[in-house]
């Protein structure tokens, strides 16, 4: 499934999200040749990090609490959720102290669901022109991140897709015109991600269909 999974993936990138999984499921596929790893929670990502190998790039993909991440923030190489201004000053001033430029995402809420979280398009501008952001010079912002909503209706779920491509564009050229770091589009999971790709994705966040059901038993 690896293999033909990558090559339906095309130019976008894969996140192996390894959430509840134990480390041997992690070994399978980065002996594959996987290196690009998602977690969900703070608490499931920092032993693995420490028990497994040192070039693997852990990307933080579930809400995060700023209390948590100074966890994190020696290590992660992304952080897909962030939305607010407060957590991102925090993971700035983590990154300080760990002499440190970390990457992130700005999360939207693309679908109608109460429980997601994410910035609308104008508190990512309100965001982007505060007195402080100019500020964050050990933040790298890299793009955005979505989630679709869980339904079965594919048109629904491309035009949610849309969206959040649309907001990357106005967001790449009112901000990063000339920021080349400024590319990443973070959507589309196991049930979604080829509409995800046609629409632009240039990150996948996939569990299920490389590691079967979730086993709730293995969380830390």
């Amino acid at each position: 499934m690896y293999k033909q999974l990558i090559q339906e993936l095309g130019s976008a990138r894969l996140v192996a999200v390894s959430k509840t999984q134990p480390h041997e499921a992690v070994m399978g596929l980065y002996e594959q040749g996987q290196r690009l790893f998602g977690e969900n929670k703070v608490q499931e990502v920092v032993p693995k990090y420490e028990a497994l190998p040192k070039d693997i790039q852990w990307h933080l993909i579930g809400h995060l609490q700023s209390n948590k991440v100074k966890f994190i923030a020696p290590f992660v190489a992304m952080i897909h959720s962030v939305d607010s201004l407060k957590l991102l000053e925090e993971i700035n001033r983590q990154a300080v102290k760990n002499h440190r430029v970390i990457d992130c995402l700005l999360q939207f809420k693309i679908n109608d669901e109460e429980t997601k979280f994410g910035l609308d398009i104008q508190e990512a501008f309100a965001l982007l022109e505060s007195l402080s952001y100019p500020n964050l010079l050990n933040i790298r912002l890299c793009g955005v991140m979505g989630m679709a909503s869980f339904v079965e209706d594919e048109e629904q779920i491309r035009r949610e897709f849309k969206n959040l491509k649309n907001i990357f564009d106005q967001l790449k050229d009112r901000y990063f015109p000339n920021d080349s770091a400024f590319k990443e589009i973070s959507m589309g999971m196991s049930d979604d991600y080829p509409i995800a790709v046609e629409e632009g994705s240039t990150l996948v966040r996939i569990g299920t269909l490389l590691f079967g059901a979730r086993n709730y038993g293995n969380v830390v």
